[in-house]
C-alpha cells in the first residue's frame, strides 16, 4: 500500500516543554512518581521542513505540517488544533521524493486548499530517555539542540530545550498526570531548566 492510500498512525500527545543552556546539566528523574528505570540516552538527527500557506491559514487554525527525516516516527505528521491537555499527531510514513501524499493533502483540505510552501527548516539533534515503571514506558524525556531557519526571511535561531511526553503506561487520570509532571518541573527548575519561551519549535522558529 502507498502512502496515498495509507490510513495515519494516530497519536495523542501529552507532553511539557522547558527552556535550558547549552551547559545545563540533565534533570534527576528518581523522584518521578512510578519511574523504576531510566534508559540510556538514544540520540536521533532530525530534520524537518514546515509548510503553510502564503497567509499562513495552518498556523491560525492551530496547525502544522510538516515532513521529517531521522528517528523512529520519520514521516509526514499533521499537529492538529490543541485538544485540552495535548494534541492529536497524524502520522504517515515517507514515500520516495518530497511530494506530499494525497493522504495528508486530504486531511489538510479541512483547513486549506491553498497552494503550500516550506516557511521553515528545524534540524535537531535529540537525545531521548525512556522513563519506565512496572507497567511499561510511563514517559519519554528529549534533550533538543535545535538549528532553525526562517525560510521567508533566512533568519537562523539555534536554542536548547527539553520535553517531557507521556506514554502508554503513564497515569490515565487528571490528578496522577498533574502530580507527574508537577514532580517534572520540580526536577527540571533544580537544574536551572525553565519554563518555555515559546510554545513550539515551529512558532520560535518564525520568531512568534
Amino acid at each position: 500500500m502507498s502512502t496515498d492510500d495509507a490510513a495515519p498512525q494516530r497519536t495523542f500527545e501529552v507532553e511539557r516543554k522547558y527552556d535550558a543552556d547549552s551547559g545545563t546539566g540533565l534533570p534527576d528523574w528518581s523522584g518521578l512518581p512510578g519511574v523504576t528505570e531510566e534508559g540510556q540516552g538514544e540520540r536521533r538527527e532530525l530534520d524537518a521542513r514546515y509548510l503553510d500557506t502564503a497567509d499562513t491559514a495552518l498556523a491560525r487554525h492551530g496547525v502544522a505540517l510538516r515532513r521529517r527525516t531521522g528517528g523512529p516516527d520519520a514521516g509526514w505528521h499533521i499537529k492538529g488544533p490543541r485538544q485540552g491537555d495535548g494534541r492529536l499527531e497524524l502520522g504517515w510514513p515517507l514515500d520516495d521524493g518530497d511530494r506530499m501524499p494525497d493522504a495528508v493533502a486530504a486531511v489538510v483540505a479541512q483547513w486549506t486548499t491553498d497552494e503550500l510552501h516550506p516557511i521553515a527548516r528545524i534540524e535537531n539533534s535529540r537525545t531521548a530517555y525512556a522513563l519506565r515503571g512496572e507497567g511499561g514506558v510511563l514517559a519519554e524525556f528529549v534533550d533538543d539542540r535545535v538549528r532553525a531557519t526562517d525560510l521567508r526571511s533566512g533568519t537562523r535561531r539555534e536554542w536548547r530545550e527539553w520535553e517531557m511526553e507521556l506514554g502508554p503506561a503513564a497515569p490515565a487520570d487528571d490528578a496522577g498526570r498533574e502530580m507527574f509532571f508537577a514532580a517534572v518541573e520540580r526536577a527540571v527548575l533544580a537544574v536551572g531548566g525553565r519554563p518555555p519561551s515559546s510554545g513550539s519549535k515551529l512558532a520560535r522558529a518564525l520568531g512568534l
